[in-house]
């Protein structure tokens, strides 16, 4: 499986961005897709997951009511939509794929990762 992330950018504390995760290769074996972030210095957090087939979604406390993570199965993506972004959302965003299913929010739960997409909020 191959994943492929994009929809980065620079933006100001309030507004939204959606970013877009396209999955290649044998995504039959897919169960469970989430987004991850980082910033410099720190662990690789938790963001979102949703089952690739849609519904069943999780979200990190702190993103709850402002980011949505969503699947499009027949183009093979994964978004994830994020409103009234705050400074302290900025980091590298990854998606990343399994083929397990439930609670997944530890990076070793995830066996396959996109590079990566810099989002930086301004105040």
């Amino acid at each position: 499986v191959q994943l492929q992330a994009s929809g980065g950018g620079l933006v100001q504390a309030g507004d939204s961005l959606r970013l877009s995760c396209a999955a290649s290769g044998r995504t039959f074996s897919i169960y469970s897709m989430g987004w991850f972030r980082q910033v410099p210095g720190k662990e690789r957090e938790f963001v979102a997951s949703i089952r690739w087939s849609g519904g069943s979604t999780d979200y990190v406390d702190s993103v709850k009511g402002r980011f949505t993570i969503s699947t499009d199965n027949v183009k093979n993506m994964v978004y994830l939509q994020m409103n009234s972004l705050k400074p302290e959302d900025t980091g590298v965003y990854y998606c990343a794929a399994t083929p397990s299913f439930g609670r997944l929010r530890l990076r070793s739960d995830y066996n396959y990762w996109g590079q990566g997409t810099l989002v930086t909020v301004s105040s």
